[in-house]
């Protein structure tokens, strides 16, 4: 069953798919009946559950779900990766590749290898402030208290 993000509870579990380009404009407005299909036919051993699934920033999918009315198994998570993996073959975009980070820079979303992240903070791009797409949160109060958060409140904060 589909619920809007904003009706889903601080508790509601996240997984966020983090995009190799942001999605167009185009895109993003093609992709909302698709995406909201899957939140609508997404079960777990035959319960339906109730989830959301949105773009958020143009660069991130987020699939959120409120495991009071049913958790996820492991069938309904791969079902989730399934769909994640047909999305990035639609639109021609990567998903699951997980080597870089989000970071706001000059108030555009940049995504930086991790192999390059002591040269940018060495160099001064990357200062505690900047902010990041910590895409490790988990729940939806998490994203709903900040999202980017400054770097250095992350687990970023060790290499400052």
């Amino acid at each position: 069953m589909y619920v809007p993000f904003t009706e889903l509870p601080p508790s509601a579990r996240l997984w966020i798919y983090q995009a190799s380009r942001p999605f167009t404009a185009t895109e993003v407005q093609a992709l909302q009946p698709v995406l909201q299909q899957f939140a609508t036919s997404w079960t777990s051993h035959g319960r339906t559950l109730a989830a959301s699934a949105a773009i958020f920033h143009q660069q991130f999918l987020v699939i959120g779900l409120d495991e009071a009315v049913a958790d996820a198994s492991g069938c309904s998570i791969d079902a989730s990766v399934r769909f994640v993996q047909e999305l990035e073959q639609q639109v021609g975009i990567q998903l699951l590749e997980k080597s870089k980070l989000a970071f706001v820079l000059q108030d555009q979303i940049q995504l930086l290898d991790r192999r390059e992240l002591k040269q940018a903070i060495a160099s001064g791009v990357l200062l505690p402030t900047t902010p990041y797409f910590d895409n490790t949160i988990g729940t939806q109060a998490q994203l709903q208290a900040g999202w980017p958060v400054p770097a250095a409140a992350t687990w970023l904060t060790r290499y400052f």
